[in-house]
């Protein structure tokens, strides 16, 4: 994602989890029904993609964010029903709520207000922040932010991921160390070079 919506709580370690996705709205006032606690399809819905999940909710209001969906009740709801984290372009409220509940958030604003919070359908494409989501994608997110993690690569990522820990850590050390040189640090960076363009083209 593009940086706009940003991590509520940096705190909580990193997690990974399989989009579910919905569409919202805050602004208007729902056709049937009073709120999302009147969408008991929603949440059956929520069931039918594999744990753990991440409810990705785009607000396609004009003006996104006047209130939220998400809030304590929600929140517990959606922990009870195996979710670990909620993404959306619009708003959270009630960060203490959230917060104890244990579920990340990532959200473009904070609001007062559910405002007239609702779920106008669900289980098709969304784009949050710059980033095209399927139900089902697999994603990653922590305090730096979100990426969708390709699922043919997925099995690969954690051994190359601490192979480049490894790699990074000896070049800190070095940086750090009594034998730091700009000649062989020069000559480090373009063996560093050398090992990132061949894991970059394993596939």
């Amino acid at each position: 994602m593009h940086g706009s919506v940003r991590c509520m709580f940096p705190q909580l370690s990193p997690k990974a989890g399989f989009a579910v996705t919905a569409r919202i709205r805050t602004s208007a006032t729902p056709i049937a029904g009073r709120c999302y606690y009147d969408r008991p399809d929603w949440w059956s819905y929520v069931l039918t993609l594999p744990a753990p999940r991440f409810i990705v909710a785009q607000d396609v209001d004009p003006l996104p964010g006047v209130g939220a969906l998400v809030g304590r009740v929600h929140a517990q709801i959606a922990r009870s029903l195996g979710c670990t984290a909620y993404i959306t372009n619009g708003a959270a409220r009630h960060l203490e709520g959230l917060a104890d509940a244990g579920l990340q958030v990532f959200a473009g604003n904070i609001t007062v207000s559910h405002a007239y919070a609702h779920v106008i359908d669900f289980g098709g494409t969304v784009e949050i922040d710059g980033l095209r989501i399927e139900p089902g994608d697999l994603l990653h997110c922590d305090q730096n932010g979100v990426v969708s993690v390709p699922a043919q690569i997925a099995g690969e990522i954690p051994e190359v991921a601490k192979t480049l820990l490894h790699e990074e850590s000896e070049l800190i050390d070095f940086c750090r160390s009594g034998k730091f040189s700009f000649e062989e640090l020069a000559q480090k960076l373009g063996e560093a070079s050398g090992k990132l363009g061949h894991h970059q083209n394993v596939k």
